[in-house]
């Protein structure tokens, strides 16, 4: 799908490097595009995952705001669930028809829309937003000129049931991957299924490969990867090695290769938050998620855990490197400029408070850090600003076509179907075919 290759590396505060992001109901608009009437008002159509709960609601309200402030705009709002939303994204950008506002991960996905006219160049229209934001802004950034105000920026980890943890005798979170493998046969001892997982969708799956790539390959093989797309260094056969051994051990939900990652009760956030698995490898979107999928809006409440992923044995990345990323708003190319308007408002003091306030994500707006109320995120921020460096989702970071192709081998293996030469041989040929 493209020609060129770019690698990023965002810094937040003084800790964090983000190198070259993956992530929830009704819509009240599907259609795509601006549109201005006769009198010279203006119509900005806006897309976003937030479609439960307080989420949903709270953005309504600010578009509600929005308009209130600024006579004659109209902001027609979509929320849909994540996997609609990023299908009816792709054929958007074919269609050329693409939202005024919509979720940019960055990474290659960006460089492909900008190479192809899609996504609007912010640089001057947003430069107060811009400097606001600060390092973080590097991973929305093509050639120097910015394209997406990310909102939320976060890391992957596992989030647990403290009380089945404590049923089945596991005292404290577990570190390496022995100690994981512990956890998990204590849990399967007790009669409690270990993990869900949403191999349906097939990037809940491909996380942990990612995350054993991040263990088992150095910051130096990641980086020259992301640009170069050579995948011939030994790390990456071992990362299939390290998930072939953990799928080996049955880990999963019955049925994980058909689960959906966020949708309804059965999807495998609903199966954590209904006490129906005791761990899920996800983002920093699960505790929202989970409150969305629980009758009293609460997820698994007091009950809530993080750790992050265990650190490999004799791998040569940094152990306390994270996987993770995040969501920016853009605005289509030839979005009007009070859709910019509204991007700003979206990431100022105020907005980005509410956000925090509601544990929707983390606050990438200094500001509003104090207000994430949720324990368990509020430590994830500790997380994100200390970790060596934080990885970009592999898929959005090589782009779509080779992370389609990585994803696509990835759950082959969950399914018994591919082994580690697999993935590797596959996802080479899709680079190889880019290049």
């Amino acid at each position: 799908m493209r020609n060129t290759r770019i690698a990023t590396a965002i810094a937040l505060g003084t800790a964090l490097t983000l190198t070259a992001t993956a992530c929830g109901g009704g819509d009240s608009s599907d259609d795509a595009g601006s549109s201005a009437g006769s009198d010279g008002d203006v119509t900005i159509s806006w897309w976003h995952n937030s479609n439960t709960g307080e989420g949903k609601d709270y953005y309504d309200q600010v578009a509600a705001d929005f308009e209130a402030d600024n006579p004659g705009v109209t902001v027609e709002v979509s929320a849909m669930q994540h996997e609609d939303m990023l299908t009816k994204l792709d054929a958007s950008f074919q269609s050329g028809d693409t939202p005024d506002i919509y979720m940019e991960r960055g990474g290659g996905e960006l460089a492909a829309h900008v190479e192809a006219g899609l996504t609007k160049d912010i640089s001057d229209l947003a430069s107060d937003t811009i400097d606001t934001v600060g390092g973080s802004i590097a991973g929305w950034q093509v050639d120097g000129q910015t394209y997406g105000l990310p909102f939320s920026v976060g890391v992957v980890g596992f989030w647990y049931n403290k009380a089945m943890f404590a049923e089945a005798g596991i005292d404290t979170p577990p570190t390496t991957q022995a100690e994981f493998d512990d956890a998990v046969a204590k849990l399967k001892d007790a009669g409690i299924e270990p993990i869900s997982v949403g191999a349906g969708d097939k990037w809940p799956a491909a996380h942990y490969w990612y995350y054993y790539g991040l263990r088992e390959c150095s910051k130096d093989v990641l980086d020259a990867t992301v640009t170069s797309l050579d995948f011939s260094d030994d790390c990456w056969l071992r990362a299939g090695d390290d998930l072939e051994a953990l799928v080996g051990t049955e880990p999963f939900n019955a049925g994980f290769l058909s689960t959906p990652a966020q949708s309804g009760p059965t999807s495998a956030s609903g199966l954590l938050a209904t006490g129906k698995v005791a761990m899920e490898l996800a983002g920093h979107w699960e505790p929202g998620v989970m409150q969305g999928l629980t009758e009293n809006g609460e997820g698994l409440g007091d009950d809530t855990g993080w750790f992050a992923f265990p650190a490999v044995d004799g791998g040569e990345g940094e152990p306390t490197a994270a996987l993770g990323g995040g969501d920016a708003w853009a605005a289509s190319a030839d979005a009007p400029d009070e859709a910019v308007d509204f991007m700003q408002y979206l990431l100022s003091d105020e907005v980005q408070k509410g956000f925090a306030e509601l544990d929707m994500g983390l606050p990438t707006n200094p500001s509003a850090s104090q207000y994430v109320a949720d324990p368990a995120l509020a430590e994830l921020l500790g997380v994100r600003d200390a970790a060596p460096y934080v990885q970009l989702y592999f898929d959005t970071a090589f782009g779509a076509s080779v992370g389609g192709a990585m994803n696509d081998e990835i759950a082959l293996m969950f399914a018994g179907q591919a082994g580690p030469q697999d993935i590797v041989d596959a996802t080479q040929a899709a680079a190889d075919a880019e290049m």
